[in-house]
Order: C-alpha cells, then structure tokens, then sequence
C-alpha cells in the first residue's frame, strides 16, 4: 500500500454528532481518514453505520461539520456518483437477474448503455457471479447476495469504498478472494472505509482503524497501538486441538497465561494478557511437542467485552 501520509485527507467530520430522535447515533466525532484502508470496528449499535451513512450522503449532521473529497456529502448528487456503498443490509429487486440489477442501476449515471454493460460484467466478474449473472436474485445463496452488494458499490469504479460488514455470509474463500481485491482499490490511490465488530477480520486488512463504542471513537490508530491501551484487559483465546489437556498444561507453564479451561476433547480457552507474546510461544510449543492446532481465533465474547472495558475506561 502506497504511503499516505503525506497527503490531503478525503473525508473529514469535526465534532459530528448525529440523533434518531432521543437515540444517539455519533457523538462529537473528530477524525480524518485518508487514502488507504481504514478499519471502523466496534460492536452491534457502536455508531459505525450512521457514520458511513454520513460519508455518503444518506444522513446530515444534526451538529459539526464533515467533507467528503472536499465537499459537503448531504444533498450533493455529483459527489455521490464518486463514492461506493456497500450497506449491511439486502434490498433488491427479487425478479431482477444480477446482471439486470446491476445494468439498471448504472445506468442511472447517465454515462451511456455500452458503459452501464461492460461495468456491470466486469463488477460480476470481480465479484465472482460471473457463471450466475443471469440467475434472478431471489435464487442467490446469502454469500451470492452479499457478493452482488459488493459488486454494486465497486461496478462505477468510486474514488471512495465505504462497506459495511462486508464479509457476512461469505465463506472464507470469499473473504479472502474480497480483502485482495479491496487492498487492489487501495494501492491504485481510492479511499477504502471498512467496518465490522471483529477485529482481527479488519487486522487482516489494515493497521489503520477507528475503534468506536457508544457512538464515540475510543482508539484511533494503528492496531498494535490499539492493543497497547487493552494491556490491562484479558483476552480469551480459543484454541481447538487434537490434545487440548497436554496444550492446557504446557500454556499454563507460560508467563502471562492466567488461566486455560477444557471446553471439550477437542478445544481449551485460555486468558491472557499478552495475546502477541502467547502466539509466539504456542507456535514453539506445537512444534517441540507435536501437538495439532486446527484454529487460534479470539472468542466473540471478548470482542465485546474489550469495547466495554475501553467504553467505560474512557467516558465513565
């Protein structure tokens, strides 16, 4: 990824708050992102939709002030047609092939029939619904409408990407064949804004991200600088292995592992609080012992507890 740092930022919100009603959406935001990947992470309700809605134009400020490319996103038509949105959520036309959904909806870019067709294969393509284009949405599997949302948003080649839980529903092939292409957006200059509640999914992506809880961004920055503010907090890790008591055992020998409890014959949870420091280790141990690791993923439950533990340390 070319380096950014140097350059202008593409979106800019200064002290935005947003209400539904009583409901707060975003409270006194204040950040710039720049070219790049950014990571917007945080749990279900944290604010991250709302702000993505007001980088493209869905929703106005009810305070603060925001650009987008140097200009005001609220009713601003033209600036819409330079930025890709890929909501959480389906709203399709059911009876509609893939590839009409997609032509139709180019075309109303007013750029001519023979662009809306090539953009609308060459998106399917990138997406992977090549062989599918001509099935009508309503037969597509959860991982095909997901990949149609995404084609959608990236089919007019926007200067800025802005997804919203865009893994949900594909199958870790997806993800993967989906993070490359959205590092590719990135390396040729576009601003990439992707959110989702499990960190290390972003991780995998960027080092850039915006932690957000309660409609604030708690951390902003890289994510092992994210990590140093969570020193204090224990993780729990989720280990499946083929001898999860002799794993438990030799782990529980480790400096900073405080506790492994055996969920089954086949899994151990353990809490530490140098999660860096304890993957190091278990690679060693795996080896010297010949031990089988099948998985090492952060349980959903510390995802969450991490934003209440930074949500409280910081606003309480």
């Amino acid at each position: 990824m070319s380096d950014t740092s140097q350059t202008s930022p593409t979106i800019v919100l200064d002290s935005v708050s947003r209400w539904y009603g009583e409901v707060l959406g975003i409270n006194k935001v204040s950040v710039d992102i720049q070219a790049g990947i950014t990571g917007l992470v945080g749990p279900n309700g944290c604010g991250k939709s709302t702000l993505m809605n007001l980088v493209c134009g869905l929703i106005r400020p009810g305070q603060g002030q925001m650009r987008v490319l140097g200009q005001r996103p609220w009713d601003n038509p033209a600036l819409r047609r330079r930025v890709g949105y890929c909501p959480q959520f389906d709203h399709f036309y059911e009876n509609f092939t893939g590839y009409l959904f997609l032509f139709s909806m180019l075309r109303l870019h007013q750029r001519g029939r023979q662009w809306a067709e090539e953009s609308a294969r060459h998106a399917l393509e990138q997406a992977g619904l090549a062989r599918d284009m001509n099935r009508k949405i309503r037969s597509y599997s959860k991982g095909m409408r997901q990949r149609i949302k995404i084609a959608l948003a990236l089919a007019h080649q926007p200067e800025i990407l802005v997804l919203d839980e865009p893994f949900n529903g594909l199958d870790p092939v997806g993800r993967h064949e989906f993070m490359s292409l959205f590092a590719e957006y990135a390396r040729e200059g576009r601003t990439v804004v992707v959110s989702s509640h499990i960190l290390h999914e972003v991780e995998r992506m960027t080092d850039r991200i915006l932690m957000m809880s309660n409609g604030y961004i708690l951390a902003e920055g890289g994510v092992r600088e994210v990590r140093d503010l969570l020193r204090r907090h224990p993780f729990h890790v989720l280990i499946r292995t083929d001898k999860p008591r002799r794993l438990g055992a030799l782990l529980l020998e480790e400096d900073g592992v405080s506790s492994v409890e055996i969920e089954n014959e086949e899994a151990l949870m353990l809490t530490t609080r140098d999660p860096d420091n304890l993957y190091l280790r278990l690679n060693a141990l795996v080896l010297e012992h010949n031990i089988r690791v099948d998985l090492v993923t952060l349980s959903d439950e510390n995802v969450q507890s991490i934003y209440q533990y930074l949500s409280g340390k910081e606003h309480h």
